[in-house]
């Protein structure tokens, strides 16, 4: 079959998305968490957990690339583009900081909560698909935000840059001609840094569930890069271009939940259209399988629904706003906080800090109103 190459992609997606469901529910593993364990409490432990998981799929990326077996130069998102878009990263990464504070966590910890039973979850996930479809599938985003949005925009090009990773900033910065060893230089230098931060922690130190989740999430990711870049993702692209009636999303791409619920729901309205199974639908619904199975096993499995109109109305309002600043943003915290970041984009180091302050100030604007 012409397309056994994409099926096999898709089910390799599927299948680390299971072991990722898994990992999370188990380790607590919560880019929110994250946020709020350090705004509230002063502990970073599960902040140098996400840290972690960037710099493991750091790693992971460049060494892939220094040995030819993935090129991330045209993925999807277009993480490394030349089309700067600064404001699109600054405003939706606050818009997806406080959706997800008011949605009581990511497009991730949502789909663990799905398996683990939270039919809040659920409605976060559909409420947050339509908004995510009306941004990719409509001209809501146009309107919205892409009329104002591109006249802001950099087009690096303009000054002899050829895309926005920090390496390649920082190499034409300094004036550096020979990028073939500086970029891997400067890549290695970041990511030792990272860990020197990140295991001097004692608040890291203090749980194993931080390096086992942190570990596991970023070697997902870069599973994920080397599932959709390496040769069997290249064998699924070549399949793609003979074929008359091509399915969407083939091509370099690892875990981000975003787009995918858009997509998923477009699939729920569409079940006979096995085409619509992507590898982002693949991967959102393996987290919720992943999620299920390990609460199955340990009884962790818990209905939960709103508690007031006033909890619905926060997690309506939280979700509209993750679709929306998730899609600006060209990720979650997960999408560009984690696979958009292993890339060294400075799109992505832009949003990852705008998701926390957006969800940081949200919640302090939430705890002197309980005072």
């Amino acid at each position: 079959m012409e397309d056994a190459a994409i099926w096999y992609m898709i089910l390799s997606g599927f299948l680390l998305a299971i072991v990722l469901g898994i990992s999370v529910h188990k380790t607590n593993f919560c880019t929110m968490g994250a946020i709020s364990d350090w705004v509230n409490m002063g502990d970073k432990g599960r902040m140098y957990a996400w840290l972690l998981a960037i710099t493991i799929a750091m790693s992971g990326v460049l060494i892939l690339e220094q040995l030819g077996v993935i090129s991330l130069d045209m993925t999807m998102p277009p993480y490394r583009t030349s089309n700067f878009a600064w404001i699109r990263y600054l405003l939706g990464g606050l818009i997806f900081g406080v959706g997800m504070t008011l949605a009581g966590g990511c497009v991730n910890k949502t789909l663990i909560r799905i398996g683990g039973g939270n039919m809040k979850s659920l409605f976060v996930l559909f409420i947050g698909g339509i908004f995510a479809y009306l941004m990719t599938k409509t001209d809501f985003y146009h309107y919205g935000f892409h009329i104002w949005m591109n006249p802001l925009t950099i087009d690096l090009q303009n000054y002899g840059i050829n895309n926005q990773q920090i390496t390649t900033l920082i190499g034409s910065g300094l004036g550096v001609a020979d990028t073939n060893w500086f970029q891997p230089l400067a890549a290695a230098l970041i990511i030792l840094s990272l860990l020197f931060f990140i295991f001097r922690s004692s608040d890291f130190r203090s749980r194993f569930d931080n390096f086992l989740g942190g570990a596991i999430v970023g070697l997902i990711v870069v599973a994920g890069w080397y599932v959709t870049a390496g040769p069997l993702g290249q064998e699924a692209l070549e399949a793609a271009s003979f074929m008359d009636d091509p399915p969407s999303g083939v091509g370099a791409m690892s875990f981000t939940f975003v787009n995918p619920m858009g997509e998923t729901l477009y699939y729920v309205l569409h079940p006979l259209e096995i085409s619509l199974i992507t590898f982002g639908v693949a991967i959102l619904l393996g987290v919720i399988v992943g999620s299920f199975l390990y609460g199955l096993v340990t009884g962790n499995l818990r209905f939960e629904w709103f508690t007031s109109i006033k909890d619905f109305i926060r997690h309506l309002i939280g979700a509209a706003l993750m679709g929306i600043g998730g899609v600006l943003a060209m990720g979650c915290t997960f999408g560009q906080g984690i696979t958009g970041f292993s890339t060294l984009a400075l799109g992505s180091l832009i949003a990852f800090s705008s998701f926390i302050i957006g969800s940081a100030i949200t919640m302090k604007i939430e705890y002197s109103r309980l005072g």
